[in-house]
């Protein structure tokens, strides 16, 4: 009687379940349907796109950035499809306690295969969860990459893993006690050791068979009702996440910034576009794509993107994770009214209704916002969050969207950055300088600087992009100075454009005001083509990337290089030689868009390295984890008010390695670390020896001394 009465719970169970999981599946699709349709980029090349799919996801490359929690998670994804056999064998056991699979039941390495992934997926889960609560936030508060995070959630989801995984072993142990267990001890040891502690009773494996029956569909039941629970939800969505990503060749949603797009999902043109159709920007939640709303659906809560977050390490109201949550939350609250075709306009509805659909996307607390202002502006673009985010949320494409918005149609922005914008428009830099003095820096050197009059001369290698701050920032000239007189020392054929260019647009667009961005790079662009530019050289990473990635998409296809990348090929080839000693303690600081963005690591670690005399440190956060200046998203031009400064935090780590020397290769690191560095000088927190230059200044002082030197032996 027993058998009969577990039998009919637990097939109730799972009919409900996945019955239940089934309408949550359909729910979430029409809710994801709310947002606006996206590129058709994202629905081409499928065979790349399902390839990396299925490399990302098995193969766990974003998870491993984080080794041992990597292939804890590994084990625990792998046991989901995996451990169905043991459900399908519990269905049969909780009726006949001596059910056994068709076929497999007494094949050996089946049993060896279950035991190994149950074994190593619990001990994975049981450190994860051990993991979390020595590293939450009762434990290190806002420090934890677990604050913000839903907490019942994951409890929920690591307390039924176990529960689950455990009663796969007590089955597995009532067997063996039983004299039921086909499999041997050296494949399934703590099935034994289980079987040596409890007893042959059919009615304790039926009950347990059952109660791992109700736990596994009252999973399925609880995530179909609670569509938020992106912890849970991720082992569904994630996949289908990665598929859709920005990126059809699998890398990040870095370097080019998102394009706006109109109504139908193609690239937006201001010359055709209609204000009162075409979105520009995000000022609703359903103004999002519907790979955005499968963004904030995604997330997992892990946290990395807020570990890494420059603004949330000094103390400032963005959190990349807390951000997407909200937005979640707010896009499952709104949609259903919206499917419905409830809107604010329809008559007698709800005062809650109301104030849920007129809820501004971005506001105060007063004015109800979704997402704070301070949170929205605090972003630096430093692009850490996207790359660390295990499931391929684009967290800066969203938080543009949401500027471009704000700039364009609310004009409601930091008051600093009306300067920025009006001076790129009316005097094209962000200083608002004449563009006469762009050529000042080429007096200040004594060797010829060639300029394009109105074409390039006849056998030029490279033209010379020298930005705004290249141009008009005294620390910034003296980088490019310094990359002049090493491409004269190397005998490479460049010239610059001088009063013919105008700033590329970065900041604008990373601001969101996506109109001057346009306007100012289509000017480039003309210039370029008309000069008959191909190969560029650039020292700032922000011309780099615009120019080289985002001109593509408005015409201008060019071979685009960063000075660090010329310099050291031209080392490599012995064009340069760095040879005199220059004995200082040097660190390296990677520019968010040099390296996150755009992938070079190595090349001023090369130039560095090369000149003899240097001892060189890294710092703790490098490379792909590099801490940000602060500079980025257009926060060059604006007022840090809250919090730490970003730039003393990255000085502090700097000055912690003993380094006499801080080298970067950006003019926007240069100047933000340069103050810090100034600021801790007068405080007496830093030696008057320390020093900040780019990479190129430090190869110049060993390269230059050599042709001194043998111009020295020549005269002799």
């Amino acid at each position: 009687m027993l058998y009969l009465i577990l039998g009919i719970i637990t097939t109730a169970f799972a009919v409900v379940g996945v019955a239940v999981w089934a309408y949550g599946i359909s729910r979430m699709v029409r809710i994801l349907r709310v947002g606006r349709p996206v590129e058709a980029a994202r629905k081409a090349d499928f065979g790349r796109r399902i390839t990396n799919t299925l490399i990302e996801t098995l193969g766990h490359t974003r998870m491993l950035k984080w080794r041992w929690i990597g292939i804890a998670h590994w084990f625990i994804m792998v046991s989901f499809p995996a451990l169905v056999f043991t459900v399908a064998e519990a269905h049969g056991e909780v009726w006949d306690p001596h059910f056994q699979l068709p076929l497999i039941h007494d094949w050996t390495i089946y049993g060896l295969f279950i035991e190994a992934i149950a074994a190593l997926s619990l001990a994975g889960i049981v450190g994860l969860t051990i993991y979390r609560q020595l590293r939450g936030p009762r434990v290190l508060g806002r420090k934890s990459r677990f604050a913000n995070s839903k907490h019942w959630t994951a409890y929920y989801v690591e307390a039924y893993i176990i529960a689950l995984l455990v009663s796969i072993f007590v089955i597995r142990g009532v067997k063996v006690a039983m004299g039921d267990f086909p499999f041997p001890v050296w494949a399934t040891p703590i099935s034994h050791a289980f079987g040596a502690i409890l007893p042959a009773n059919e009615y304790l494996l039926a009950s347990v068979a059952a109660f791992k029956l109700i736990i596994s569909w009252l999973f399925f039941i609880a995530i179909g009702v609670f569509l938020t629970m992106g912890v849970a939800w991720h082992r569904f969505t994630a996949p289908v996440n990665i598929f859709f990503k920005r990126n059809a060749d699998g890398s990040a949603a870095l370097g080019p910034a998102k394009q706006m797009l109109n109504k139908d999902g193609e690239p937006l043109d201001f010359e055709e576009a209609d204000p009162d159709e075409d979105p520009f920007g995000v000022g609703k939640i359903e103004d999002f794509t519907w790979k955005g709303l499968l963004d904030f659906t995604t997330c997992t809560e892990c946290g990395r993107c807020q570990s890494q977050c420059p603004a949330w390490n000094t103390g400032k109201p963005l959190s990349p994770k807390k951000l997407v949550m909200d937005l979640r939350e707010h896009a499952y609250a709104k949609a259903p009214y919206l499917m419905q075709g409830i809107t604010e306009e329809t008559p007698d509805i709800h005062e809650d209704v109301l104030a849920l659909l007129s809820r501004p996307l971005v506001g105060t607390e007063e004015e109800n916002g979704v997402i704070h202002p301070d949170v929205l502006w605090s972003c630096t673009n430093c692009g850490a969050c996207v790359e660390q985010c295990p499931v391929d949320i684009e967290h800066i494409d969203h938080i543009l969207d949401m500027r471009r918005y704000q700039v364009m149609i609310e004009s409601s922005f930091p008051s600093e950055a009306n300067t920025l914008l009006k001076n790129l428009e009316n005097k094209g830099n962000p200083w608002g300088m004449s563009e006469s003095k762009r050529m000042d820096w080429i007096s200040e050197v004594d060797f010829e600087v060639p300029v394009v009059e109105d074409k390039l001369p006849e056998g030029t290698e490279y033209l010379f992009w020298v930005g705004c701050a290249g141009a008009l920032e005294d620390r910034a000239k003296k980088t490019t100075k310094a990359v002049a007189e090493l491409l004269h020392i190397a005998g490479i054929k460049y010239a610059v454009l001088g009063g013919m260019k105008t700033c590329t647009g970065d900041s604008a667009r990373r601001l969101g005001m996506e109109f001057i961005f346009q306007m100012l790079a289509q000017q480039n662009i003309e210039t370029l083509k008309e000069v008959g530019a191909t190969k560029i050289v650039v020292t700032c990473p922000h011309c780099f990337n615009t120019i080289g990635n985002e001109y593509r998409d408005l015409g201008g296809d060019f071979e685009v290089v960063h000075h660090t990348k010329l310099l050291a090929q031209l080392v490599k080839e012995g064009r340069l030689a760095p040879i005199e000693r220059v004995a200082r303690n040097v660190t390296y600081h990677d520019p968010c868009f040099l390296g996150r963005h755009n992938k070079i690591y190595e090349p001023p670690r090369e130039l560095i390295n090369g000149v003899p005399g240097v001892s060189a440190t890294e710092m703790p956060r490098n490379r792909e984890r590099s801490f940000c200046c602060g500079a980025g998203g257009a926060r060059m031009w604006m007022e840090e008010r809250i919090g730490k400064r970003i730039n003393t935090e990255r000085v502090e780590e700097a000055l912690s390695t003993k380094a006499d020397l801080i080298a970067t290769g950006c003019p926007f690191c240069q100047v933000m670390v340069s103050d810090a560095v100034n600021e801790k000088k007068s405080k007496k927190e830093a030696a008057e020896s320390v020093e900040v230059m780019d990479v190129a200044q430090l190869l110049l002082q060993s390269a230059k001394q050599k042709e001194e030197g043998e111009a020295a032996k020549e005269t002799v």
